[in-house]
């Protein structure tokens, strides 16, 4: 299994607990993502995705998505795209 970088915790929200996160890689839902930073390190299947709050099925490059997170995660931790090769 590979990892692919698809972007950057921009924000984080503690309730409901989001993760805004500026993707430079397209990702969609049922995609699994590994989260990491200097403190961080979480692995989550994206259950859904928000643009603007409204919810949508992909996102791409130089969008800011919102997804929810299991976890703290911080602004700047990198987020990866777990690939099968």
């Amino acid at each position: 299994m590979g990892e692919v970088e698809v972007g950057m915790v921009s924000t984080f929200f503690a309730r409901p607990v989001v993760a805004g996160i500026d993707l430079t890689t397209p990702i969609k839902v049922g995609d699994k993502l590994h989260i990491e930073g200097r403190t961080t390190d979480l692995e989550l299947v994206v259950e859904s995705l928000q643009i603007d709050n409204a919810n949508v099925l992909e996102g791409k490059p130089g969008d800011s998505v919102g997804i929810k997170v299991p976890d703290r995660v911080r602004r700047g931790d990198k987020v990866y795209k777990i690939t099968d090769v």
